[in-house]
């Protein structure tokens, strides 16, 4: 399974963990979306900034069909 993460809020006023979180999460700009490996490394990160993205669950399935289409 892997995680589709898409920054929603701007990263102005966040303390600098947080944008740095973000940076490590490879988000760039609000509405840029990453996909990653759901790892609880990865969930830990999600949680530190979780008022700053949205995260959808997606499949292996789901993933080579994008891909591929």
């Amino acid at each position: 399974m892997s995680l589709r993460i898409t920054q929603t809020r701007s990263l102005i006023g966040s303390s600098d963990l947080q944008r740095r979180t973000i940076q490590a999460l490879g988000l760039r700009r609000i509405r840029h979306t990453v996909t990653h490996s759901d790892t609880p490394v990865i969930r830990g990160m999600l949680r530190k900034v979780s008022h700053l993205i949205h995260v959808e669950e997606t499949t292996a399935e789901g993933q080579e069909k994008e891909s591929n289409g």
